[in-house]
């Protein structure tokens, strides 16, 4: 996969975390930037999950979602 087309679909994937978690800012998402381990840890951070409750969050998400890192 190139560098445009990862670009381009973390672009589309951050609109979508956002409407998941609207608590989560622009700047988290920016240091997240494809990073899922990255994108846990603001998850936990903004609402206060421990880190099985937020990874457990994003899998049903994912899988809900048909996006897989």
């Amino acid at each position: 996969m190139n560098e445009d087309r990862i670009s381009g679909n973390w672009k589309q994937f951050k609109g979508k975390v956002k409407e998941k978690w609207g608590q989560l800012t622009d700047d988290d998402l920016d240091v997240a930037e494809g990073k899922r381990d990255q994108l846990v840890g603001r998850i936990q951070e903004r609402y206060g999950y421990g880190k099985d409750q937020a990874e457990k969050e994003l899998k049903d998400w994912e899988d809900s979602n048909k996006y897989h890192w």
